[in-house]
């Protein structure tokens, strides 16, 4: 997994929610994910890799202009992926 892959949750209350990750711990066990609606970037949701499902979609993290990143660009990598669910 790297930042910026697009991933389903599979276990716990946020099931079938797809989420972005920012972060992978050192060992590769946990995962940092963000959704723009519930998980926001400043207090991303630690997860067991296990409980992921990962998909071959891989977003790019760094937003135009040289701003930082936001919820709205996490929330319109994912609006098509919600549609699938």
């Amino acid at each position: 997994m790297t930042p910026g892959q697009i991933v389903f949750s599979r276990q716990g209350r946020d099931s079938g929610r797809a989420m972005i990750v920012i972060a992978v711990n050192c060992d590769g066990e946990y995962v940092y994910l963000v959704d723009g609606k519930l998980r926001l970037l400043e207090k991303p949701k630690k997860k067991k890799a296990k409980h992921i499902q990962i998909t071959k979609s891989i977003v790019d993290l760094v937003p135009p202009c040289g701003r930082a990143l936001q919820d709205a660009d996490i929330r319109k990598h994912l609006a098509k992926f919600d549609s699938m669910v």
